[in-house]
């Protein structure tokens, strides 16, 4: 017969002890839950913060979580000149930090009596000192080790944003130095330029040619957004061919195409036996284009695992083969390239936000086919002559009826869809007059007038677009189309820049 075991219930002193601990782990655990939410927070609001209000919007969301009086980002004069000069932004109270000791980038103690502690935490990226994060409090209570671990994460998320402003401004800076003429193209693209295989005049690939040509000399990160087929690769043969590095080479690799297991080894390359099928050693991508620059396509698609070793490869220049504990280093500059939404994969928590953040320093947008329906006859041309000395044809025109069809199609497959579209009517032309399959296009083109926005993106730039007609392109001020979007003007500037907003006669 089964004996029981007698139970001895805890005296009756423990239990106020015991319910206290478990009352303090509740608090603990919802205090982080709380603290995880803010950073969330705040890394969607630094993909689209502008510096004006960042002292200001921070504050708010530490605010609920943090105790504090003071809060203030100092940036040293040597990433700031202009320290000192521009309004010393804080919140709730005025700084005690001298403006030398702002402007220094060394740590501020204040010299007043209502500031007794204080936490001041350097704002690293890239192994470059930025300034500092400082927070403080009129009481004599200390940050506790809680305090300051979650602190130091949003000294890190702060630090990427500056890094990435300070290296957009660069870029606006060269911009600016532009004149006019320097700006804007003739009618014509000359041959003489790099941009031979880029076909077209509209307004819209015009403003992106301006970009490539503004962002191309710098070594910036580049990231190129625009739906299947628009043409990424060429874009970013172009900025390897305008840079100092068009010598040395241009590795490319579509991150979709490569199955995940293999990924790491195509990327940073593999020893001999790292896994079962490595038979021999094999050179990286990153490694093959030290010196130049590696393009990866379909940067969405790499797995989340993956993307730590890519970042330090971003900010370190530094990687190792798999099966290797040797460090190696590259001097590659990236360009990637997707057709997703990457900020909205970040809320979704399927990519790293800092990560896109360093994607994400010189975003440029290719407009789909159906944004510069004017370029569609140029394609169309030379297209044509290109099928036509490969299959030996002689085609010396094209009915209106199919030019028409050509232009009307809403090419959802865009160039690519037209190039594959033109060889096909090159082969079923036997005489000088191309046969469109017009009957073809008409059957799979959706009515004009019903045809909406696919993507985000695309939606933007419409409701943009059209507010900016209605207000007759004035930007500022009550009747504006800054006020009645609910922006900031110079943000809005920045989003007709991202989406390549021109002003109709300045092209």
């Amino acid at each position: 017969m089964a004996s029981l075991v007698e139970f001895t219930p805890a005296p009756p002193h423990f239990w106020p002890e015991a319910a206290a601990q478990v009352e303090s782990d509740r608090n603990r655990s919802d205090a982080f839950m709380k603290r995880y939410e803010v950073l969330l927070r705040l890394s969607r609001y630094l993909t689209s913060a502008w510096p004006e209000n960042l002292v200001t919007s921070i504050a708010a969301e530490l605010r609920p979580v943090v105790d504090f009086d003071l809060l203030d980002i100092v940036v040293s004069r040597e990433i700031n000149p202009k320290c000192g000069e521009a309004d010393e932004s804080v919140y709730e109270c005025e700084s005690q930090c001298s403006s030398a000791a702002r402007c220094s980038g060394v740590s501020c103690v204040p010299h007043g009596e209502k500031i007794k502690a204080q936490c001041s935490l350097p704002l690293i990226s890239r192994g470059s000192k930025l300034g500092f994060f400082v927070i403080g409090r009129f009481d004599e209570d200390d940050f506790g080790q809680d305090d300051i671990e979650f602190l130091t994460q949003v000294a890190g998320q702060v630090a990427i944003f500056i890094d990435n402003s300070m290296a957009y401004r660069h870029i606006e800076q060269l911009t600016e130095k532009l004149t006019p003429d320097n700006i804007y193209f003739d009618d014509e693209i000359p041959s003489e330029t790099n941009f031979e295989e880029i076909v077209g005049r509209s307004a819209a690939l015009r403003s992106l040619l301006r970009q490539v040509e503004t962002v191309a000399p710098t070594d910036s990160t580049v990231l190129i957004y625009g739906e299947t087929g628009t043409g990424k690769e060429l874009i970013a043969r172009a900025l390897h061919n305008l840079s100092a590095r068009h010598a040395c080479p241009f590795v490319k690799l579509n991150c979709a195409a490569i199955p995940t297991g293999l990924l790491e080894s195509e990327l940073f390359g593999h020893e001999r036996g790292a896994f079962t099928s490595a038979v021999a050693q094999r050179i990286g991508r990153f490694e093959l284009a030290n010196r130049g620059t590696i393009f990866l396509d379909e940067i969405g698609e790499i797995p989340l695992e993956l993307q730590p070793k890519l970042l330090r490869v971003l900010q370190e220049r530094e990687f190792e083969r798999l099966g290797s504990s040797r460090t190696l280093t590259t001097d590659a500059r990236l360009i990637a390239a997707t057709n997703r939404d990457l900020g909205a994969l970040v809320q979704e928590q399927k990519f790293r936000s800092d990560l896109f953040y360093r994607l994400n320093v010189f975003p440029v947008r290719v407009p789909a086919l159906r944004e510069r329906r004017e370029d569609i006859p140029l394609l169309v041309q030379h297209f044509v002559e290109r099928f036509s000395k490969r299959m030996n044809r002689n085609i010396e025109s094209v009915p209106k009826q199919g030019m028409d069809a050509l232009i009307n199609y809403s090419w959802p497959g865009n160039v690519r869809e037209l190039e594959n579209v033109i060889e096909r009517a090159v082969i079923l032309s036997p005489g000088p007059e191309l046969r469109v399959p017009v009957a073809e296009l008409s059957r799979l083109a959706p009515a004009s007038d019903t045809w909406k926005p696919q993507t985000l993106e695309e939606a933007e730039r419409a409701h943009i677009l059209a507010t900016l007609k209605k207000t007759r392109w004035v930007l500022a001020g009550p009747n504006g189309a800054a006020i009645k979007l609910g922006l900031n003007r110079s943000t809005l500037q920045f989003r007709m820049k991202k989406l390549g907003i021109v002003r109709p006669g300045m092209e």
